[in-house]
């Protein structure tokens, strides 16, 4: 009996999170369309999250991009064509490797910090104190961080993907020898607007559940800096675990 108690204890407490989750969610939606509107807090969050993260994403989509490349070339070196490794590269950063990568990094970096940041607001009485002054915490604190993440990290993906195929094409030029004319077309030949327009509608899924995620764990965190601690990991490993799960439904969605 023990044994089945604990099975219905842990099925009651992920029903009850899923249910807190989605009235969370719905909440944070609502209040994101209606006025008043706080643009100096959008304007904050999409430096922070847009700006702010343009390094490490440039980083880990260039070497991404150099890296696919001298796997591509190794592989179908194998079957004697070469020719398209530009072709693998282009599609296969923009598809996928440029939005689950960008939202990787994003999700440590914003994910955490979102949390962190409303968590030891939790803590020390702001969000209350928000409240007393007749703010809307949700609209406040939540609203612009969820906007800010779906606007910008499309854009992050963008130049991203741009860095990535530039990746490949100083490794493809440079270091494997190909003609960089012929680089350049093998490139533009099968690649196609709606390969670009789906990694932006990914970008745009990614950006709106890391914030979702930073901004719920750091809303519901527990008391003490041990609770804030729990809530920035929480953030940052469900943000990760909903960007893959998305991601196949995503391309499934449109690929299946």
């Amino acid at each position: 009996m023990g044994f089945l108690q604990n099975i219905g204890r842990t099925t009651l407490s992920f029903l009850a999170a899923i249910g807190r989750l989605s009235l969370f969610t719905l909440a944070a939606v609502r209040w994101t369309f209606q006025p008043p509107f706080y643009f100096r807090q959008l304007l904050r969050q999409m430096i922070d999250i847009g700006y702010y993260s343009l390094p490490v994403v440039g980083l880990t989509t260039l070497f991404s991009g150099m890296v696919l490349a001298l796997q591509s070339y190794t592989g179908f070196a194998r079957f004697s064509a070469e020719d398209t490794v530009a072709t693998v590269v282009v599609l296969s950063v923009t598809r996928e490797l440029g939005p689950v990568l960008a939202g990787l990094m994003v999700a440590g970096r914003i994910g955490a910090s979102m949390a962190a940041e409303i968590g030891t607001m939790r803590v020390t009485d702001q969000i209350d104190a928000l409240d007393t002054l007749s703010t809307r915490p949700m609209q406040y604190l939540v609203a612009p961080r969820l906007l800010a993440g779906t606007i910008c990290l499309p854009f992050l993906v963008l130049v991203g993907d741009l860095i990535g195929v530039l990746g490949g094409y100083i490794v493809g030029v440079y270091r494997l020898g190909f003609n960089a004319s012929v680089y350049l077309s093998r490139t533009l030949e099968y690649l196609e607007i709606s390969d670009v327009t789906l990694g932006l509608l990914k970008a745009a899924v990614f950006g709106f559940l890391i914030a979702l995620m930073g901004c719920y764990h750091g809303y519901y965190s527990g008391r003490g800096a041990e609770g804030v601690g729990r809530a920035t990991t929480n953030a940052v490993v469900s943000s990760s675990i909903l960007i893959l799960i998305s991601n196949y439904l995503v391309t499934a969605l449109f690929f299946g």
